[in-house]
Formats: structure tokens, sequence, C-alpha cells
């Protein structure tokens, strides 16, 4: 049967096209927005009005419990800053997002400021949609490189120039009922998981919590969400070893087949000896673990606010390092700051969007809450995160994280997610094997890295 993968975006339209379709999206997608002031926004991003010096043009793509703390961020900036004129838009998460984001700026009416994914930054840098940003610049604001976490910090640069800030990691994590855990004898005498590193200390682990539930020892989203399959892919396929999957922006396929079909194997396994279940989607897993059916869950670390509105005793911790002969991988990505390429210095507003990002920084303990890790180490050094828990028991998962190899469709909520992700669910349900899985893997990839880029 010949390998599909789903339809993807033509190659790059004329400029003309461009900002003709700029304004098409303009005007059909403002019902889908929201935000204070998106309308006011929207004409300056996509008819051209021209706004005054003192507005701020804010994207992003955060809705509910993130969209939420994002607000009350940008409150905070307001009662501060009460001369801004700050307005910001919110539209659909992944690639839809991406889209009006370069479409805006290629027409010349980007936002000041927006926020992307680190796994996103390498593509839209080549494609020369970003500001290039300097550190006397970012200085003058206490932006200063000692006071970000390394990994996103480095992540945030591209062809050694610095194109965002880094707000965040969000690691793929491994979240537990203590109640559960405890009667299952898996809890040290201080209340913390014993070790559950190692392919067979974890699965013992899982049929212990197993035992106790009388139904699943844990679970993940192992259908439908194929962005959460690729996530539990990417953490064992590099904790085996594994380097990147593409090479040269996507342009050439490196994977690894014999570490891919090592993964597959163990992810297989799971299934295999029942204990997580193939046939759960995002919210089923979550509800298994809610109901105590589930003594574990894998997923991302976004999701604390959900389980913790259920109101069940839970703590977290890393993903378990299933394999010890690699460094400690767990796949991750970062929200960052960025600011759009603008046709003149007076519509990039250097001055205040660096000053509004300083906002959104020291406004991380609020993120936080949410379940980022704070790439801002004052806030992560601080005793205030020290005490929020469960967050501040996962936050040395950030130091392996991961990101998704660089391609133009790679990175968050992707094509290449959607297809590493579709085989490894094929191979969580047995429907194929953990070799033919990698095979499969590569020659996906490889029709992926034949299509040329579409900007």
């Amino acid at each position: 049967m010949r390998d599909r993968i789903p339809s993807l975006p033509p190659p790059a339209p004329s400029r003309r096209r461009v900002l003709r379709a700029g304004l098409a999206v303009g005007a059909t997608g403002a019902a889908a927005l929201t935000a204070g002031g998106c309308g006011s926004t929207l004409a300056q991003g996509f008819t051209g009005g021209a706004p005054s010096a003192s507005r701020l043009n804010f994207w992003n793509p955060f809705t509910g419990g993130d969209g939420e703390r994002m607000l009350a961020m940008q409150d905070a900036y307001r009662a501060a800053h009460g001369s801004t004129d700050l307005k910001s838009a919110t539209f659909l998460w992944g690639n839809p997002y991406y889209t009006k984001l370069t479409l805006a700026t290629l027409g010349d009416r980007p936002p000041q400021v927006a926020v992307v994914h680190l796994s996103k930054l390498p593509t839209l840098a080549e494609a020369g949609l970003l500001t290039e940003l300097h550190t006397d610049d970012l200085a003058r604001y206490g932006l200063t490189e000692d006071k970000f976490d390394s990994r996103p910090w480095r992540k945030s640069h591209v062809g050694g120039a610095l194109r965002a800030v880094p707000l965040d990691t969000h690691p793929f994590a491994l979240f537990f009922r203590t109640d559960i855990a405890e009667k299952a004898g898996l809890l040290d005498g201080q209340g913390r998981l014993v070790d559950v590193d190692g392919p067979d200390a974890f699965i013992d682990a899982l049929r212990a919590a197993k035992e106790v539930t009388g139904a699943w020892g844990g679970s993940i989203a192992s259908v439908k969400e194929s962005s959460m399959q690729f996530r539990i892919f990417w953490s064992l396929y590099r904790q085996v070893g594994g380097g990147d999957l593409v090479a040269d922006q996507g342009k050439r396929v490196v994977i690894d087949t014999a570490a891919a079909a090592e993964a597959l194997a163990y992810i297989r396994r799971l299934s295999q000896e029942k204990v997580i279940p193939a046939n759960t989607d995002g919210k089923g897993a979550i509800t298994l673990l809610t109901t105590g059916k589930a003594g574990f869950l894998m997923d991302g670390v976004w999701q604390v606010l959900a389980v913790k509105s259920a109101k069940v005793k839970f703590d977290m911790r890393p993903l378990p390092r299933v394999f010890k002969d690699a460094p400690y991988a767990c796949a991750a990505d970062s929200h960052a700051l960025v600011l759009p390429k603008a046709p003149s210095e007076s519509a990039q507003r250097l001055d205040l969007s660096l000053g509004f990002i300083a906002s959104m920084l020291h406004s991380s303990k609020s993120w936080a809450e949410g379940g980022h890790v704070p790439a801002w180490l004052p806030t992560q050094r601080s005793r205030a995160y020290k005490e929020l828990v469960p967050q501040s028991h996962y936050a040395t998962a950030a130091d392996g994280a991961v990101y998704d190899p660089a391609a133009w469709y790679g990175g968050a909520g992707s094509t290449m997610q959607i297809v590493v992700g579709d085989v490894v669910a094929s191979v969580f349900a047995g429907d194929t094997s953990p070799t033919e899985g990698a095979a499969r893997m590569r020659r996906r990839l490889r029709k992926l890295a034949a299509q040329p880029a579409p900007v």
C-alpha cells in the first residue's frame, strides 16, 4: 500500500498574490479571533491602517487557561504603562496562526511583537521574517543572557543571530496519582515516587498501578492526536541515542532507523503488555487518570490545570529515563517573543516592544502556574516558583529538552508531527511492526523533504 502524507502548502506564490491572500485571510478569519482590541489590530495588520506611535500590536495563539494567564499578564503591563495602547489578537493555534503571521509580515503589516514556538524559529528566520535582536538593546531592559535558561536561549539563535526572547520550556512529562502510587508501594518514605527509570522499572511501576486501579497502569493519547504520539517517539528515539530525523532545514532525511525501531518496539511493548491502552485520545487519557482508572499519564506540562481542576491527588516528575545509554532527553518546545520584521524603524517600535517583552518576563510566575517552566531564571530560581507544586517538581526536564528537527514542514502542530505520529499510532495498535514503522517514517519523511518550501 502506498504511503500517503497530508496535503502540503503549494510552492511560494508571488508577492502580489501573497498580499492579496493576506487581505482575504483577514476578512474571513476575524470571526475566529478573540482578545481585547483585536478588531483594530486586524485592521492595521491586514488592511494597512496607520496606527498611532503609542500603539503596540501583539499576536499570540493562546486560548483556554494559557489565554487567561496571558490576558492577565497583558493587564499588568497596561496598568504599569498607561500611555501605551496595547492591542492583542489571539489566533487559532498551529499552522493557521503561522500562516497569518507570515502573510502579515510579507505584506509589511506585522504586529510589533508576536509569540512563536522555538521549533518554528529556524524556518521563520530563514525566510527573513524576523528582526535580529542585539544584546545591547536587550540590556537596556535588563534582558541579559545570564538571566535566561541556557537551552531555550541557545535555541533562540539562528545562524549565530538572536531572533527571539524565550518565555518558557514546556516538556513532555509524567503525571501520577499519589494515592494510587501509595497503594501500589511506589512512594518512598518522603512521599516521592520511587525510581522508575529503565525499560523494565517503568513497566513494573505501570503494572503495579494497574493492580490498584483494576483497569490500566498509565495512559497517553495513543490515537487521533499525532503531536502526542510524535512526542513519545521523539523522546524515546533521542534517549536511545538517535540523532535528528532530517538535516539541512529538512531537505535531507537522516533518521537512524535502527534507533527508531528500538524506540517503537518499546512503545509497542507498553500496549502489548496491556499497561497502557492503545485506543485513547487526549481527553480520554486525562480522564483515565482523573477518574482513577490509570495511575500515570504521559502528557505535556500544559495539562496541569486540567488535572488540577479534577481535584485529585497527583504529582509530576520528568518523563522517565527509559534508555540510559544516551543523555537524558524528552520532547519539548518553548514559547518565545519575537519582533516580526517591520517595513521601517518607526513601525518596529523597538523600545516599546522590548519594554513589553520585559514586562511579560517579569510576569513569568503567573505563566508558570499554567505548567510552563520559566526561561526567565529570576523566576525559575525564586522561592515562589520552588514552592509551586507540582510545577517545580519537573523543572529539571528542561535540561533534557529536545526540540523538533528544523524543517519548514516541522515544529509545533506540523506535517512532520502528523506523519510520524500516525506511524506511532499504528505501532501502538499492533497494526505495524516497529521495523516496518521505522522504514515507513523514512519513506514519508523523504516525500516531505523532496517538496519545495512554500516561503
